[in-house]
């Protein structure tokens, strides 16, 4: 989902982080208000503080949306699900979690969390506008708080819309689960009415989009006006649809690989008899009879089993060519096996969670110090295509069986 990002600072423990993309859509909300602003209170100073007023007002609907999410992600580590931490992007925030809820009633919990705390913020700047036309603070200050109160409010109920992966998407799925006690099922329907009111905001997008071009060639500067604003909206609407609709498949994509990967001992998938190589041997005996060979980059170094290490192609940068064989693996290996080692009693799901985290295609599985095997992404994938393919035959012929005999059963199971 993410391109470049940082980490900014920790809010109760949860890591917070700016996406490459947020800054972009920063500067637009801020133009935007600043043009806002200048129309709805007009006579300030000077355009520098209609540009002031925009860019806190945008900062402060930005922590708006971070204090949405943390609602997510505290009600969720209340749950027992791992917070990895919230990111600020274009289109808003996420809260990332480690796993998908363990129940229908704390998916519930997590989902309407959002909502609340939106609608306590927008009550609390209502409320902060309210006094502060009573005892006649500046306009602009009043104006700031009241489109903090309509913009949470707006956000409220954007999240509250019935599509998945949208906080109201989840307490659809939520109610479904519940119902049905299928969580894939569930998700199954959350999401195609996800992808439905996608398609939805990407249609009036379109709309929107031709009938702004058609207004933008107008004599009428006021209707050329309405058109530049139609043009802005149809594309922003398109954008959302088309983000929607990827979250939402990517969601039902991202329960079914749970599933199938969940409780699968790594054992099975693992290459039991791994490529090695010895420390004493030298680099350029390594490339010629273990990289050439075998085509790949890293590689276990191990001792009668023992793992020691695990040496890259990249230490060969460290010496030129015609020293390789003068300098051993010893010499370059690394030893912080740690990031890519799991325990031969982990599970196909856990292995996948190590390689995303990690950043390797490739797990040393160990059982203490001694290499039992290796696990590749290539692994993985295989056996997943494998499995889908499989339980989709299982359902499929479930369906032909049963839909004479127990129909009524099954849609409603």
């Amino acid at each position: 989902m993410f391109t470049a990002r940082w980490r900014v600072f920790r809010l109760l423990g949860i890591p917070i982080s700016i996406d490459a993309s947020w800054l972009i859509i920063l500067v637009l909300i801020t133009w935007t208000l600043t043009n806002f602003f200048a129309e709805r209170v007009p006579g300030l100073l000077g355009a520098a503080d209609y540009w002031i007023m925009g860019l806190i007002t945008s900062v402060s609907f930005f922590i708006c949306v971070v204090l949405h999410e943390l609602g997510h992600a505290t009600v969720g580590r209340v749950q027992g699900m791992p917070i990895r931490g919230i990111t600020l992007f274009m289109f808003g925030g996420v809260a990332e979690l480690g796993g998908e809820p363990p129940s229908a009633m704390s998916e519930f919990l997590m989902a309407i969390a959002g909502p609340v705390v939106s609608a306590v913020l927008g009550l609390l700047f209502w409320l902060g506008a309210a006094l502060g036309t009573q005892i006649g603070w500046s306009r602009s200050i009043i104006a700031v708080l009241a489109y903090l109160a309509q913009i949470n409010w707006l956000l409220l109920a954007f999240n509250l819309i019935p599509a998945f992966p949208l906080d109201g998407g989840r307490v659809l799925r939520a109610a479904l689960w519940g119902i049905s006690k299928n969580m894939r099922r569930s998700t199954h329907w959350a999401s195609i009415l996800g992808q439905g009111f996608a398609w939805l905001m990407i249609l009036a997008g379109v709309l929107s989009f031709i009938s702004g071009f058609q207004l933008s060639h107008s004599a009428d500067l006021q209707r050329q006006a309405q058109g530049t604003s139609l043009i802005y909206s149809g594309i922003w609407l398109g954008l959302i649809g088309l983000f929607l609709n990827s979250a939402a498949r990517d969601s039902y994509r991202q329960v079914l690989i749970q599933q199938a990967l969940q409780g699968e001992p790594i054992r099975q998938l693992m290459n039991r008899q791994p490529i090695v190589v010895s420390p004493f041997l030298d680099l350029r005996s390594w490339v010629e009879d273990y990289v050439y060979r075998y085509h790949r980059k890293t590689f276990p170094v191990a001792t009668d089993g023992h793992l020691e290490g695990f040496v890259t192609t990249q230490a060969l940068q460290r010496f030129p060519r015609s020293d390789w064989q003068h300098h051993t693996i010893a010499e370059v290996m690394r030893h912080d096996v740690d990031t890519i080692t799991i325990p031969a009693h982990a599970d196909a799901l856990a292995a996948l969670a190590k390689m995303q985290s990690s950043g390797s295609s490739r797990l040393l599985v160990t059982e203490g110090d001694r290499l039992v095997g290796i696990l590749s992404l290539k692994d993985l994938l295989h056996f997943l295509q494998v499995k889908m393919e499989l339980e989709n035959g299982r359902d499929r012929n479930y369906e032909d069986h049963s839909s004479t005999r127990d129909h009524q059963h099954y849609v409603h199971s």
